[in-house]
């Protein structure tokens, strides 16, 4: 799992960090969500569009 997202966030890294978090992503989203479970798929979300954002990776 990726942790810690820091602006020297090696890029060459993100197609399978991404991955990673979409498949933790998914295992979560299909759940009854409770407060902490809502928490890590934000923690998910944001880790996500944070190396979106800066390998410059499009949708």
């Amino acid at each position: 799992m990726v942790d810690n997202l820091e602006s020297n966030y090696d890029c060459s890294n993100a197609g399978g960090d991404l991955q990673e978090l979409q498949q933790q992503l998914a295992g979560l989203q299909n759940a009854e969500l409770d407060e902490q479970a809502q928490q890590t798929v934000n923690r998910l979300e944001n880790q996500m569009r944070f190396i979106k954002n800066k390998c410059d990776i499009r949708p």
